[in-house]
């Protein structure tokens, strides 16, 4: 079976769930507001994409449903937090204020082909009215959004994973900002989120060695491979650190095995062997949230599953953090998840006549394809 995304049935697939993320994302910047709870926002973006991927393939496949739904939890990450902080119900946080600087991050999947995306904004005073915004935080989200773009375009058949790497590195100097580290874009195939393949954001320093941080081993794009292109910047030092927020999103380890003695870790580990057996996973989605809470200590020891930890800037550090999809088809690659970087973020340095330039290219191919696209649609209607 043929699981590349140039298979035309396994394309069709990865833009289905390419559609849900973005209306899921969608709707969720427009419910960001004050007073805004963030497990009301992470459960709304669940019951979209649930929803959406209900809808869809619906027939099943050798007696089988096809499997679909969220391929990564809703994670509402607010300020100096950069990522995967998705609240439990019982959990008492303070809502959203003006003002404050949001990452959403969100995946789907239709049956095991995953789509991701990352979005940034700030917090407006409401609906109609746009946020002030600092150009430090203008740099930041700006210079994520548009390494973004970068990468993915250098992300093609036969390019190397340290052309990537380098060219996010030249657009961070360029905006005065750093690369937080441990942020990785990741190879993704068929029920598998964080493939072999990788793209580190910078080189780690000797004194990064030093500390125990790993080079990312160099790697080459295929024909038919999906990446998911993950960057987050930070006006601060880039070292991220694990703060006092309860880490909720975890991954099986299915290559790992343990006898448990305790009951509530055997009915965590059984939950996620029956519902999320490859696919990252948030204790919200279990029935017995008490016991989820209990049992998932001892299954994290024993390393059957992966935490992902809430990750941490210094206080005071503003951080963006931006995320696609691209499929790298026969035609070239193609960026299917993702929405525009916000208007109100504003710059007040000048990148390099490199980034310019590619940032112009990417724009013209952009915008021929979205003419060929609308003169389909013409045609369609027509007939």
């Amino acid at each position: 079976m043929n699981t590349k995304c140039e298979n035309s049935d396994v394309c069709t697939k990865y833009q289905e769930a390419s559609k849900i993320v973005n209306t899921a994302l969608e709707g969720l910047v427009g419910q960001c507001l004050p007073g805004a709870k963030i497990i009301d926002l992470c459960q709304f973006g669940t019951a979209v994409i649930d929803a959406q991927a209900s809808k869809l393939y619906q027939k099943k496949v050798k007696g089988q449903p096809v499997e679909k739904g969220v391929a990564f939890p809703v994670c509402i990450s607010v300020n100096d937090v950069v990522c995967n902080h998705s609240p439990l119900s019982s959990e008492e946080l303070e809502p959203l204020k003006t003002g404050d600087i949001v990452k959403i991050d969100l995946g789907c999947h239709i049956d095991g082909y995953i789509s991701v995306a990352a979005h940034t904004l700030v917090v407006p005073e409401g609906p109609d009215s746009p946020p002030s915004v600092d150009d430090e935080v203008g740099n930041a989200a700006v210079a994520a959004y548009h390494a973004m773009l970068i990468a993915a375009d250098a992300i093609r058949a036969g390019a190397k994973n340290a052309e990537v790497t380098a060219a996010v590195e030249r657009v961070a100097k360029a905006y005065g900002v750093s690369p937080v580290s441990t942020v990785r874009m990741h190879q993704m195939k068929r029920f598998v989120i964080d493939g072999v393949k990788e793209v580190a954001l910078r080189e780690p320093t000797a004194d990064d060695l030093e500390e125990g941080e790993e080079k990312v081993p160099e790697c080459e794009f295929e024909q038919g491979e999906v990446y998911a292109v993950d960057v987050a910047m930070s006006t601060g030092d880039g070292k991220v650190r694990p703060g006092d927020l309860r880490t909720t999103v975890f991954k099986r380890n299915v290559e790992t095995s343990y006898r448990l003695k305790m009951k509530a870790s055997r009915y965590v580990l059984g939950e996620v062997d029956r519902k999320f057996p490859t696919l990252p996973f948030t204790l919200r989605h279990f029935e017995d949230e008490r016991s989820a809470k209990m049992g998932i200590t001892e299954c994290v020891a024993h390393g059957l599953l992966t935490p992902y930890p809430s990750l941490h800037e210094r206080d005071g550090a503003k951080v963006a953090h931006f995320k696609c999809t691209v499929l790298l088809l026969p035609s070239g690659t193609n960026k299917v998840t993702g929405l525009k970087v916000p208007e109100y973020f504003k710059t007040d340095k000048s990148p390099d006549e490199e980034t310019v330039e590619t940032l112009k290219a990417i724009a013209e191919r952009e915008a021929k394809k979205a003419k060929k696209k609308n003169k389909k649609k013409k045609k369609k209607a027509n007939k």
